[in-house]
């Protein structure tokens, strides 16, 4: 170690100046415009003194509406950078023809649509997904907050501690160029030498630990906490799809942990489970991320089949049709979810067996969903309805979805799999589900609830204008891969010679640019919205006359969320309290006892990226120091569980006595 170049190795392990991506104009210029922009929110927020306030009342909280909150805005700061790689993706496609070499060199590109996929799943879709869950569910059962609510607050911080290494890749060092699911041997070390897959796997593995654990919190809080007198078939349909995906989750995310853990040791330790000599077996990687994977498809629109149940039967003005069919369907397709995983690898050779037997699976499973779809079309069949926002998107994810879904039931016919599966038109299949059933699901959700969370509407202009920006664009967009598919034009090209094409691109092009309007126009609707806050206020308790439980509170919910237990007679709470006449104690309060907040998810996941940093650069002594960090802050934070507070008695009667006169006005 007496040589200065060792100490050098173990401090900076592969660190160096060549790490930063000086030769690449377009990094450069991104990481100018992040820095100043980093500089002005931080001088905003010193300048306005709100370091304090968003420390005690936001970071450290464990208020699970807080979380939730915090996820959603996660997931909408990832959806711009994720869109900013779609939108580069595109206009590279419209214009790299025959002499135009386009404006992306291939190995950027590569990273380009590798953190396209990983960001838009992990760090887009899936914060949304869980920040709804997170804020609607303890409401909707009648808890005060989850089962485990430091575990959520953790939870939280190791999603964004995962995505903060993904952005970082951005500006030191490089993504991985191997796809969304870093097949190997792409993925292994003789192809991937540099820290771009290890990028991948540390900031998957930080983030999933999150999942998991969210997973693990919100099935408890389910199976457990409900109010007296909600059984399981009377609980809401978003909590039975909300049910249904966090045992996905606790299932399906120990497999991606273990997929991870060996694809690291092939690299870091010269295992060899996944390469083609010395007994390993690529294939079995591919088995292995794909049962992961389908169900975490499932993951990602179960909880949206619940927010269009809730939203077509508010906004149809009746009972959701064929309660229990819905109930059922979830249900099936929770556990048909891990019987179709094969389907994504039909050309792999497996046999005519094993391929019809998936094929046929794939089948059935689309039988549950149309089933939804129909119970959607029944509950809005002679009903009064109101084309107010989410109604909007949630016909437009009808349309758009059964389409989807056709072209998915056609990949799973393995012959008509063998000639599109590595085209254009798996792309189109794939985007035309996750964003007519998820993207347009989650803006359902967040302009159904937010009033519920902020006590006002979202502007209507402006959520139309998302909405059609969004649906006509998404359909300009990905109409023409559907026939550069069939086509026969391959996916992940950078690069095309034949001038024919070219027009559909351009096409598909001008399609990503009404999207971006789109999500522009969302942005905007959320500063209006904020602006015009009183005039959009909510004075009811009750802003879209929504029938399920969670409506039995006022808007935005008190911290304690309950003063008293509710008590369930039917599976449409709400409603029922109505028809028998709001009754609410008014006397006989006592202090309500909620756990404090804590500073310990915050510190973890921070060691946890600094952790994840070292280990992808081998920087092995800053890796020793934050792991034994880690369990020293761990260890001290299971000393410190008695940490609770009570609401004293007097301001919880006053809060209830605000919320009974609200409420009562309603009814």
């Amino acid at each position: 170690m007496s040589d200065p170049t060792d100490l050098t190795r173990l401090i900076f392990g592969r660190l160096s100046w060549e790490a930063i991506p000086l030769h690449e104009p377009i990094l450069i210029a991104t990481f100018a415009a992040v820095v100043l922009g980093g500089i002005a929110v931080l001088g905003a927020l010193t300048y306005f003194k709100l370091w304090g306030y968003l420390w005690r009342e936001w970071f450290t909280s464990i208020d699970h509406k807080k979380i939730g909150i915090m996820y959603i805005i996660l997931g909408l700061v990832m959806l711009l950078r994720g869109f900013a790689d779609a939108i580069m993706m595109r206009m590279q496609q419209a214009i790299a023809f025959g002499d135009n070499p386009g404006f992306l060199p291939p190995h950027h590109y590569d990273q380009i649509f590798t953190a396209h996929g990983v960001i838009m799943i992990f760090f887009v879709a899936m914060p949304l997904v869980t920040g709804l869950m997170n804020y609607v569910v303890p409401l909707q059962i009648g808890a005060r907050d989850v089962a485990f609510p430091f575990l959520n607050n953790f939870s939280f911080w190791m999603t964004t501690s995962g995505a903060v290494l993904v952005m970082a890749s951005l500006f030191v060092g490089e993504f991985a160029k191997t796809g969304w699911l870093a097949y190997p041997p792409l993925s292994g070390i003789l192809h991937s030498p540099d820290v771009g897959v290890d990028y991948y796997i540390w900031s998957l593995q930080i983030a999933g630990v999150g999942t998991l654990l969210s997973g693990v919190n919100l099935l408890v809080t389910i199976v457990k906490m409900r109010a007296p007198g909600m059984s399981l078939m009377k609980m809401p349909v978003f909590t039975w799809t909300s049910l249904c995906t966090n045992v996905l989750i606790v299932a399906a995310f120990p497999v991606l942990t273990a997929v991870l853990a060996l694809l690291s040791l092939d690299r870091y330790a010269g295992f060899n489970f996944f390469t083609n000599d010395f007994g390993g077996n690529s294939m079995m990687y591919v088995n292995l991320i794909w049962i992961w994977g389908h169900p975490e498809v499932y993951i990602l629109i179960l909880p949206l089949f619940g927010v269009f149940s809730e939203v077509v039967s508010t906004f149809s003005r009746k009972k959701l049709f064929g309660y229990a069919s819905m109930v059922y369907a979830t249900v099936v397709i929770t556990i048909l979810s891990y019987l179709v995983w094969l389907h994504h690898f039909f050309t792999m050779g497996s046999g005519a067996s094993v391929n019809s037997f998936f094929g046929i699976t794939t089948m059935i499973i689309s039988i549950p969903t149309g089933a939804k779809i129909f119970n959607w079309l029944f509950t809005m069949y002679k009903g009064r309805i109101q084309f107010e926002v989410p109604m909007l998107w949630t016909i437009g994810f009808m349309v758009t979805f059964v389409i989807g879904g056709m072209t998915g039931v056609l990949l799973a016919v393995p012959p008509a799999d063998f000639v599109l599966h590595n085209s254009l038109f798996l792309i189109a299949h794939f985007h035309n589900v996750i964003i007519g059933g998820v993207v347009f699901g989650l803006f359902a959700g967040i302009n159904y609830w937010y009033p519920k969370a902020f006590g006002y509407k979202l502007d209507p202009f402006w959520g139309k204008c998302s909405f059609w920006f969004w649906l006509i664009g998404f359909w300009m967009a990905f109409m023409p891969l559907y026939v550069l598919g069939l086509m026969g034009v391959t996916r992940r090209m950078s690069h095309f010679e034949d001038m024919s094409l070219q027009i559909w691109f351009q096409i598909a092009a001008f399609g990503a640019v009404l999207i971006a309007l789109g999500i522009g126009s969302f942005l905007i609707q959320l500063v209006v919205s904020w602006r015009n806050r009183e005039a959009l206020r909510d004075t009811t308790g009750d802003p879209w006359g929504g029938r399920t439980l969670e409506w039995s509170t006022s808007s935005p919910p008190p911290a304690y969320n309950f003063a008293f237990t509710p008590q369930v007679h039917d599976n449409d709470a709400w409603h029922d309290m109505k028809q028998r006449g709001y009754e609410r104690p008014l006397s006989g309060f006592i202090p309500v006892h909620m756990p404090k907040n804590t500073a310990a998810g915050v510190v973890i996941a921070g060691i946890c990226t600094v952790l994840g940093f070292a280990l992808i650069w081998h920087m092995w002594l800053l890796a020793g120091v934050s792991f034994a960090a880690l369990l020293v802050v761990s260890i001290a934070h299971t000393f410190n569980y008695q940490r609770d507070y009570y609401i004293d008695a007097d301001t919880v009667a006053r809060t209830e006595a605000d919320r009974t006169r609200l409420l009562a006005s309603h009814v």
